[in-house]
């Protein structure tokens, strides 16, 4: 029984189980099959790995499998974020693989693909490698030498042309910032300290097992994070283990939600970066965006959940941000996929313009909003896919929740309900 099972984001498992070297060249097999019928040996394939266990040896033997398959393979030197490596994967017009199980537990590896125009496979692309799992390459081309290299270059000098970091500089702000072990830190000093933008940093060293915690930068799993913001009185930013995903405080130690923070940048990006187009969210962001979108004069898309749809809207339409509320966003101008360092770049952007505290202006937004939005998620899990289908089935009947009606629905992914005062309820699968 085939145990490898590709999703949007490549595969995942759990390491020395599933994950393990028979499975690896059975995608390597599948990736090898599928770039060669698009492209031949035209485009490079680049390879990237996070800090995880295992996750540089399992990166450098694909490197040399790939190479000796005759593949033009360039593979980094060190740890890599996965947009940097999404970006050059854009810059580079080639193919991508990033070895990162992202916020999933330590125990975790996985492998993403991401094809040329960086950012997250498509449905097809899924099940084309999918259905070369079981296949085997047969190489039409002499070995060639991998290359190491390092992609950080490329991405900070286009980080250049999307960020204002002048005017951060000149704003003489302080940050805390907490790598969680992960990928982006180290990168991310290094850019605040090209910058001369001042910073306290912490868990910044690799830790395959981040500190005891899930790599993810929610409130839960950053404490340490909190507790420096309340006593020095400065926002602390975070990401995940690939850096992809962001995390916020403010100087009080309060965390803001990634759904809040996605409103703010882009109110920021419409008045001071003067940006045109939609608000691009998943149909799992609160409804607050769409009110506070709608407030602004802007219009929203919304997609299922997950950022390939995200990435796919900003691909084909006219997008000023895209962002979900598990703490993912991308700008226009940048790549189609989540960008965790970018996303805390243009948060100090935004206290730069404004030149106020960000617990004053998230109280600004708030009331600006002229009401609370909180965001609750519960998990339910189900024996079946029969009881899974059955609750969903009910809730279509539904006409009102306590005593609030029903005034239209969403099926995109799963059922969002939305009620009379602007609140919903989203029930999905996941």
């Amino acid at each position: 029984m085939n145990t490898v099972k590709f999703g949007t984001d490549g595969w995942r498992a759990v390491l020395d189980k599933d994950f393990n070297y028979e499975n690896v060249n059975k995608v390597i097999n599948a990736v090898s099959l599928y770039i060669y019928k698009e492209s031949r040996y035209d485009k490079s394939i680049i390879i990237g790995y996070d800090p995880r266990n295992k996750a540089d040896e399992f990166a450098f033997y694909t490197a040399e499998k790939l190479g000796d398959a005759g593949f033009d393979v360039k593979i980094s030197k060190n740890i890599a974020a996965t947009p940097v490596l999404a970006y050059n994967a854009l810059n580079k017009n080639a193919y991508a693989l990033m070895f990162t199980a992202s916020h999933n537990p330590p125990e975790y590896l996985g492998i993403k693909f991401i094809p040329p125009y960086g950012g997250p496979a498509e449905d097809y692309m899924v099940k084309e490698n999918t259905d070369n799992l079981e296949n085997a390459f047969k190489p039409e081309r002499k070995p060639i030498r991998i290359k190491k290299v390092s992609f950080e270059e490329e991405y900070i000098n286009h980080l250049k042309t999307v960020i204002d970091f002048e005017k951060i500089s000149k704003s003489n702000i302080s940050i805390n910032y907490d790598g969680h072990h992960g990928a982006a830190g180290k990168l991310f000093l290094r850019i605040l300290d090209e910058n001369n933008i001042k910073y306290n940093a912490q868990n910044i060293e690799r830790d395959i097992n981040f500190g005891g915690f899930m790599p993810d930068p929610k409130e839960q799993y950053l404490p340490s994070l909190k507790k420096l913001c309340k006593t020095n009185l400065l926002i602390g930013l975070s990401n995940d283990g690939d850096g992809d995903r962001f995390g916020v405080f403010d100087e009080n130690g309060t965390f803001i939600s990634p759904n809040d923070i996605i409103a703010m940048l882009l109110k920021h990006l419409v008045k001071n970066r003067n940006f045109t187009g939609k608000l691009a969210k998943t149909v799992g962001a609160s409804t607050m965006l769409d009110l506070y979108a709608k407030n602004c004069g802007i219009e929203t898309v919304a997609t299922p959940v997950g950022f390939k749809w995200l990435g796919n809207a900003m691909r084909k339409d006219d997008i000023i941000i895209a962002g979900e509320e598990s703490g993912g966003l991308s700008i226009k101008g940048h790549i189609p996929e989540k960008d965790g360092i970018l996303a805390n770049l243009l948060i100090m952007e935004m206290i730069a313009y404004s030149n106020k505290k960000l617990c004053d202006m998230h109280k600004s937004f708030l009331i600006e909003l002229n009401r609370k939005f909180i965001n609750k998620r519960t998990d339910l899990k189900l024996a079946s896919k029969d009881e899974q289908d059955k609750i969903i089935e009910k809730a279509k009947e539904l006409k009102e929740i306590s005593g609030c009606k029903i005034v239209r629905t969403n099926n995109i992914d799963g059922l969002k309900l939305y009620l009379e005062d602007n609140s919903s309820i989203l029930i999905r699968k996941s």
